[in-house]
């Protein structure tokens, strides 16, 4: 037991200093690219490892958190609070769904990161940055939620799938994920 404990606790901390390395790099090699309501967050590519391990759904939430405190001052505590809760959701239902395939490809698993954080940020971005003062106005939380989705889909779309193929069919989804027997 305590070798997949272990195997558990290391997977988790990679994946959330790759995810956090990924966005705080991205944010300052591209600034806001990865931050702001229209975004392109490349480690987001990495929630396809929740189909593999649950080690991911800790290490992706730790890491979104680490990632969003860098954001802190432009953006205050709220995504730090709203995006690390839609990451922590959407890998929840990634690895419930992992086995739920359309054409060998987790599709629905993909859909549920553009899903949560479209809602989850797109309220917060409809809240505390645009309407906060005027109220909220559902049919501009339809447009910033869909823009957070588009830029997620794309991700997981043009990225992901593609990812979890080759991950997949070099076997790597059994090298790298499932604890060694001894």
């Amino acid at each position: 037991m305590k070798n997949k404990t272990t195997l558990y606790l290391v997977q988790g901390a990679i994946i959330a200093a790759l995810y956090a390395t990924m966005t705080i790099l991205q944010n300052v090699l591209l600034p806001g690219s990865a931050s702001m309501a229209v975004q392109f967050r490349i480690s987001e590519v990495l929630t396809i490892l929740a189909l593999y391990t649950p080690a991911a759904i800790p290490g992706l939430t730790i890491g979104c958190i680490i990632a969003n405190i860098s954001s802190l001052p432009a953006l205050g505590p709220y995504d730090l609070i709203f995006g690390s809760l839609a990451t922590l959701f959407a890998t929840l239902l990634m690895y419930a769904f992992r086995n739920v395939r359309l054409f060998k490809l987790p599709v629905l698993s993909a859909l549920m990161p553009a899903l949560l954080n479209g809602i989850f940020v797109g309220f917060e971005i409809e809240f505390f940055f645009i309407n906060n003062a005027a109220g909220f106005n559902f049919a501009s939380f339809l447009v910033q939620g869909g823009l957070v989705a588009l830029g997620e889909l794309a991700v997981l779309f043009v990225l992901g799938l593609p990812l979890s193929r080759v991950i997949e069919l070099n076997g790597l989804d059994k090298k790298l994920f499932a604890p060694k027997s001894k």
